[in-house]
């Protein structure tokens, strides 16, 4: 399945992605049944003294399952992360598997787990 193969450019800030873009998602199933799930912020590290780039992520849900479609990442450690998101939706996991899952604190990764649903 081409689908749950990860991608990533090793550019400063990193990208990544796996899974149904949210274009993607939105011809296939209808704008309607997707959920857009975004975080965006500065990591911990470089919260206080302001400086640094921020880091953007995505999470593409179908409504009616809550299943995870897709995961897009832009910033430190993306194609780190985004292998785990291509393990995860593999597996079939749900955007309530993600919140159920124990952040990591403090990491680049918790806000997938942590992001508003």
């Amino acid at each position: 399945n081409h689908q749950l193969v990860a991608s990533a450019v090793f550019s400063d800030p990193e990208l990544a992605s796996v899974g149904l873009s949210e274009e993607e998602a939105i011809e296939r199933y209808g704008e309607e049944a997707i959920r857009i799930h975004r975080a965006r912020f500065r990591p911990m590290a470089l919260a206080l003294p302001k400086r640094g780039p921020r880091v953007l992520l995505k999470l593409v849900v179908q409504v009616d399952s809550g299943k995870v479609l897709g995961c897009h990442m832009v910033g430190e450690h993306a194609a780190e992360i985004i292998q785990m998101a291509a393990i995860a939706i593999g597996m079939g996991a749900t955007k309530a598997d993600f919140d159920r899952t124990m952040a990591l604190h403090p990491s680049v990764a918790e806000e997938f787990v942590t992001m508003p649903g």
